[in-house]
This record gives C-alpha cells, sequence and structure tokens, in this order.
C-alpha cells in the first residue's frame, strides 16, 4: 500500500469531522427573521432612497429649528415711506340749526321750517306755536316767536379757535349776521368783537374763532387740526390745487400734503407722506433670509423647519392612536368573534359612514368661534384624526386574527390556560405586527397631508404655530402665487418629499415582511 493511501487511512473521525465543522467557511448561513426582514429592506433601493428622504426631512425640521437663529414667530420689520390719509374735509351745503340758549328747535319744526323755506313763506305754525323766519342773506336764517329769537339756520360754520373757549350761541349769531352784512365789527355778551377780512373773531386783539363752510377733521388720533393749517388747506382747495406744503415750525416740519377728491361723497381726502415701522411683508430672498419673508414678516426657512416638526409630530401622534384603538378593537373582535365580533364591526360600519370632511370643517368653525387657544386646538385636531381613522386598523387586525386564532400555538395557549388578554396580546397581536408597521407606515403620508389641507383650509394649525399647511395658505391669491414663490414652493417640495419617503419606506417594508418574498 502506497505511503498516500496509509496517510489516509491513519487519519481518525476526529479529525475528519473537525474538518467540515459549523466553524468552516463551507457551513451553510441561517438568518435570523428580522436580520432576513432587514437584508431583503435594504436590498429594495426606492426604500433606502425613501428612508434618506425622511432622514433628511427629520434633520432639517428638528435639528434645523436648533440651529436657526430666529423664532417660527418672530416678525421682521422695516420702515418705510407711505402716504396716510391724515385729515378728511367736507364743504358743509346743507343746512344746519342751533337754538338759542334756553330755548328749543327740534327736528320737526326744523322739518316744518324747511318746507316753509322751500315755499317762500315767512311764517309757519307749529303746536299752536307761530313762527316768523328771516332770510339775513348768505345762508343764514332767523327764526323767531314774535320778538324772541328761537333759533339759526346756517351753512357756514363758526369754530372755536384752538385753546379758546366755546363761543356762545350770541357771539356766534352775531359774527355770522356781521359777515353776510358786511360789517367787521359787532358787539355780543356785553363786549366788542372784530372780525377781519379772512373771518377771523377778534377780541382785543386775540383771535377766538373763525368762520368757514370747510369740516375739517383729524384721521390720525391724537393729531389735533391747527388754524394755520386749516388755511392752508382752504387756499389750496379753493385754488383747486392736487397738493400743498405746510410747514409746522418743527425742524423737518416741511410737508407735502396730498389731495384727492370723492366726488360721489363730496369729500376731500388730505394725505401725508410719513415714514411707517411696517412687517417687511414678502420680502425676497437674501443671505439673512435664504428663503425670504413672508407676508406677516417671519422668515419663511425658519417656519418651515418649526412647520415640519409639527406636521410630522402630528403624523406620528395620529398614527399611534389610531394604532392603540384599532389593536384593541379588531384583537377582541377577532378573537370572540360572535356577537362581540358583530357589535364591534357595526361600531367599525358606522364610523365608516361618518363625513369626516365636514364633520372637521363644523368643528375647526366651532373652535375658531370660541377662540380655542392654539395649542389645545391641536391636541383637538389629533384627538379627532386618530378617533376618526382607528377603523381601517380594526378591520386589519380582525382579519388576521380570525386566521391565527385556529393555529396550533393558540390551541396551546388554551391548553397551558393562559388568560384571555395574555393570548390576545402576546401571541396573537405580536404576529400582526408585520402588517401593522407596514399600514402604520404608509398611513403617516395621508395623515401628514390631511393635516394639510385642514391647515390650509384654515381648520387645523393655527398662528403662532406653523405648519407647512398653513404656510401654503398664505398663497391667498393668483398674485402672491405668480410673484412670490419662495413663499409656497417650498413648503409643497417638503411635503412631496416626507410623503413619498413614507411611502416607499412602507411598500420596502410591506415587500421586506412578505414570505413568499425570494432571499
Amino acid at each position: 500500500m502506497s505511503e498516500e493511501k496509509k496517510n489516509n487511512l491513519s487519519t481518525s473521525p476526529a479529525e475528519s469531522q473537525e474538518e467540515y465543522s459549523l466553524n468552516d467557511d463551507r457551513r451553510v448561513k441561517v438568518l435570523s427573521p428580522g436580520r432576513l426582514v432587514a437584508q431583503r429592506f435594504f436590498r429594495n433601493r426606492l426604500a433606502i432612497m425613501g428612508l434618506v428622504m425622511l432622514i433628511v426631512m427629520f434633520v432639517f425640521s428638528f435639528v434645523g429649528g436648533w440651529i436657526t437663529p430666529y423664532g417660527q414667530d418672530e416678525q421682521f420689520s422695516v420702515y418705510t415711506s407711505m402716504w396716510k390719509e391724515y385729515v378728511g374735509v367736507t364743504r358743509n351745503d346743507a343746512v344746519r340749526y342751533q337754538a338759542a340758549d334756553g330755548q328749543e328747535f327740534g327736528s320737526l319744526v326744523q322739518a316744518k321750517f324747511v318746507l316753509a323755506k322751500n315755499n317762500n313763506d315767512t311764517q309757519f305754525t307749529y303746536k299752536d306755536i307761530d313762527y316768523t323766519l328771516v332770510d339775513e342773506g348768505g345762508d343764514l336764517y332767523s327764526i323767531y316767536t314774535g320778538d324772541t329769537l328761537v333759533a339759526m339756520a346756517y351753512k357756514d360754520i363758526v369754530n372755536t379757535t384752538d385753546g379758546m373757549p366755546e363761543l356762545s350761541f350770541a357771539v356766534k349769531y352775531a359774527a355770522m349776521k356781521a359777515m353776510v352784512n358786511g360789517e367787521h365789527s359787532f358787539t355780543a355778551d356785553g363786549a366788542s368783537y372784530t372780525l377781519d377780512a379772512d373771518h377771523n373773531i377778534l377780541l382785543n386783539g386775540e383771535e377766538m374763532g373763525y368762520i368757514s363752510r370747510f369740516v375739517v377733521q383729524s384721521k390720525v388720533p391724537g393729531v389735533t387740526i391747527t388754524r394755520d393749517f386749516k388755511e392752508a388747506l382752504e387756499k389750496a382747495l379753493d385754488a383747486d390745487q392736487d397738493d400743498f406744503f405746510y410747514n409746522d415750525g418743527t425742524e423737518d416740519g416741511n410737508h407735502e400734503y396730498r389731495i384727492r377728491y370723492d366726488a360721489t361723497a363730496n369729500v376731500w381726502s388730505v394725505e401725508q407722506e410719513t415714514s411707517t415701522y411696517v412687517y417687511d411683508s414678502y420680502a425676497a430672498p437674501s443671505m439673512a433670509h435664504p428663503l425670504g419673508i413672508d407676508k406677516s414678516g417671519m422668515d419663511v426657512l425658519t417656519r418651515l423647519m418649526y412647520g415640519g416638526r409639527v406636521s410630522l409630530v402630528i403624523g406620528f401622534i395620529v398614527v399611534i392612536i389610531e394604532t392603540v384603538l384599532g389593536v384593541i378593537m379588531g384583537g377582541i373582535s377577532g378573537y370572540f368573534g360572535g356577537w362581540v365580533d358583530n357589535l364591534i364591526m357595526r361600531i367599525v360600519d358606522v364610523f365608516y359612514c361618518i363625513p369626516s370632511t365636514p364633520l372637521m370643517i363644523i368643528l375647526g368653525a366651532a373652535m375658531d368661534n370660541m377662540k380655542v387657544d392654539p395649542q389645545i386646538r391641536m391636541l383637538y385636531l389629533m384627538l379627532l384624526l386618530g378617533f376618526l381613522g382607528w377603523p381601517g386598523v380594526a378591520r386589519m387586525v380582525r382579519g388576521q386574527i380570525l386566521s391565527l386564532r385556529e393555529q396550533e400555538f393558540m390551541t396551546a395557549t388554551e391548553a397551558t390556560g393562559i388568560r384571555v388578554s395574555r393570548r390576545i396580546f402576546r401571541h396573537l397581536v405580536p404576529n400582526v405586527m408585520p402588517q401593522l408597521i407596514v399600514t402604520s407606515t404608509m398611513g403617516l403620508g395621508s395623515v401628514i397631508l390631511t393635516e394639510a389641507v385642514l391647515s390650509f383650509l384654515g381648520l387645523g394649525v393655527k398662528f403662532p404655530f406653523a405648519s407647512w399647511g398653513n404656510i401654503i395658505s398664505g398663497v391667498n391669491d393668483s398674485f402672491v402665487m405668480a410673484n412670490y414663490w419662495f413663499i409656497w414652493i417650498p413648503a409643497g417640495i417638503c411635503l412631496v418629499i416626507t410623503v413619498l419617503g413614507f411611502n416607499f419606506v412602507g411598500d420596502g417594508l410591506r415587500d421586506a415582511f412578505d414570505p413568499k418574498m425570494k432571499r
């Protein structure tokens, strides 16, 4: 026998067994179920792409909010010059009335006066009292009862000079009568007054009031219109000017004023150019604000980050609520069957019949009317979406448990006396987890879209909190959509990336958990 054969025969069985042991590289590799699912998942390119997309959006939303130097409700303002209404001016062409001291001249007597004036009558009677009207000229009328002056009717108005005591009826009547008669002085209340060419009423050389047919009203709270300004304005109106300059005596007091006339209302609007601190609305992208500023003066990029947090958190909490309710109801229904199954399934049918969108619109309007706090409103939104979404999960869990409860391992649990709750939630539900994970992952995208739609309609997340839906809702007309793309396109892109990512991951998990999937 050759030497080689001798060596082969001399090899012990132990040495031969060691050569083909399990430590050998040629052994068969057996993967655990978890590693097998992971291997299938990571072989799916779309699933990996979806996972990367979600990681990017999570980092953008949660990490980006810590890095950005701005707050989600921080507003930015700038100084800008703009024309604002300063005063409103009307020319009094209607007859006004003022009763003498101690006399009454109500609306019914005034109506009788107008009727008599239009008929060119000099007398009229009201409640057995005879009245006499005297045309003093210049749209001034005196009304007497006997020899007693009761009231005057006029169109020109006697104004009291700023800082002076209110002029009495006697002074006003005497001043207007002097004006229509072309007189330059008059006596009233025991004092002698002077009426100059500009119809200013003077007492001992000091201006007490003036007569004008123009009524000037300030449109700026706390601003008193001076006599000098009124005179400059009246000159501009008489000259039919579109603008005029007036110096109020301050260092930079020479201001330009624009005059706009509304022929339908017979009103002049006087505008003043002022420097105003306003929100920097729709500012274009810059180094400080890479995606610009929205209509409320807030940084769009920061709002997108915080909006991503809100949208993702709402999506996860809603899915958790749906899953918990669905697993409990579906597990009980599928395990017990019979009347319990029928009852729960009829409840599910009722929930399917609820018109969710109209219900959410009604509840949103009710919360608007009650002025619910935005943070509490978000909580109600999550509870509502979760409460309306569990029936689909319950039906899926019920169907899986109906097929699993007849398996041998469930017979073994009954034989060993394991209590019912443990059978359902320890032995049945874990076998449904793969389908639950897939359903929940794919449902996240739908929940985020639903929240975005509700927020876009003004029924979801409210200011100051941001969500991708209410960011897009800022685009409320075609002009903003066409000219300020940086407001709504980034939010739309974030929504698309996130929803696509969840769908890709859900598809990948579904394929990975499929037992018929090839290795």
